[in-house]
């Protein structure tokens, strides 16, 4: 074999393994890429529970009603749907939750100790509403695992079951019945905060929740010059309750979580 020969067989050798080197780094690539198992979504399960708890009730008037007195109602019981996925797919700590809920709004006044009077809505110084509801919530958390932190926010919608009231000026038809001027369909705003102990599958929930009603209880006088009278309840409501996950829960550590932020903002490489 001449030199000319060898020389241009040791040229394409050395393409030939130049080829193969490049083909096999990008081979490499390649499943670093895309054959890695995709990693779960995180917190992704769904979850059902049952809370009790005590309901803190008040009424704010129009024309002003001062000496009120907030009332303390139990016999507060939910049952509530929640299931957690990603929002827009890119925030993990994120839940929509649902349910019904069985409580008490109402009003009361204290008595003034000198005169042993109290002032009254209608005849009736003291009032408890028994009311069924429909919370729809958004929950964000935090999860410091087996603590969660939670914050919810939304709407609810509600009916107004029934009435008792007393007083020495009520008149007696109306002490357990809504008058005619009276509403009893209900809605408004909710939301609150909490923490959850969470011994998979089960979670132990304390909540503290604020529920302001936008149904006014009686129909407006707008023929007043100055006031337009209503009355709207606000209660704050402590809640303990069990929930039972119904799917698995898959939860990251603060370290990976974190990197799966980075890779987010600045990529995986």
């Amino acid at each position: 074999m001449t030199m000319k020969n060898r020389k241009t067989l040791l040229l394409f050798l050395s393409l030939l393994l130049c080829t193969f080197g490049a083909r096999a780094q990008e081979i490499e690539w390649s499943d670093t890429l895309y054959t890695d198992p995709k990693e779960e979504m995180i917190n992704d399960y769904v979850m059902v529970g049952v809370n009790y708890g005590v309901s803190f009730t008040n009424m704010y008037f129009s024309p002003s009603k001062y000496n009120r007195a907030w009332q303390v109602k139990p016999g507060y019981i939910s049952v509530m749907f929640t299931k957690f996925s990603k929002l827009f797919d890119r925030m993990p700590y994120f839940a929509l939750s649902m349910g019904v809920a069985h409580g008490y709004e109402g009003f009361g006044f204290v008595r003034d100790p000198e005169t042993g009077r109290s002032l009254d809505v209608d005849g009736a110084e003291e009032g408890t509403i028994e009311v069924f509801e429909v919370p729809f919530l958004a929950q964000f958390h935090a999860d410091y695992a087996p603590l969660k932190l939670m914050a919810n926010a939304g709407v609810y919608g509600g009916w107004r079951n029934s009435i008792s009231r007393s007083g020495p000026n009520l008149d007696p038809q109306f002490a357990n019945a809504f008058r005619p001027y009276e509403h009893r369909l209900e809605y408004g705003l909710q939301g609150g905060v909490g923490f959850a102990l969470m011994f998979d599958p089960i979670e132990i929930h304390f909540n503290a929740l604020v529920r302001w009603s936008w149904s006014t209880l009686y129909d407006p006088d707008y023929a007043s010059q100055i006031y337009y009278r209503y009355a709207y309840p606000l209660d704050i409501i402590g809640t303990v309750g069990i929930h039972f996950q119904l799917t698995k829960r898959s939860g990251k550590t603060t370290r990976q979580l974190r990197q799966e932020a980075k890779e987010i903002v600045y990529g995986s490489h």
